[in-house]
């Protein structure tokens, strides 16, 4: 009976280790496939808001294809010519792709 019981022991003390092991792997696995790039992409996006020019073509978070008029780094908003006569304002922060840089849709 003893003998049982300290081989139930020892089969229970290898499993925790074990389970350490593939808990650090999934937390690797989950970091390189979508951690990684997803901070890499908010990388770009806040390179790019940080570079903009005034002339520059943009898409806006709501999907506004526009020109830049009007960038006021103080407040963080710029303005947006979306046709003409028409300027939106919108946050600096909701600026999120050059339209030079997306291939022509037909």
């Amino acid at each position: 009976m003893t003998q049982i019981f300290l081989a139930a022991q020892a089969a229970q003390g290898g499993g925790g280790m074990s389970f350490i092991i593939m808990m650090v792997a999934i937390f690797a696995i989950m970091y390189f496939f979508m951690i990684r790039p997803q901070q890499k992409r908010q990388k770009e996006i806040q390179n790019f808001q940080n570079s903009l020019a005034e002339g520059a073509e943009v898409i806006t978070g709501g999907g506004i294809y526009g020109t830049v008029k009007k960038i006021d780094l103080a407040t963080g908003i710029i303005e947006v010519k979306i046709a003409d006569g028409v300027v939106i304002k919108v946050d600096k922060g909701y600026v999120f792709k050059d339209t030079s840089s997306t291939p022509a849709q037909k």
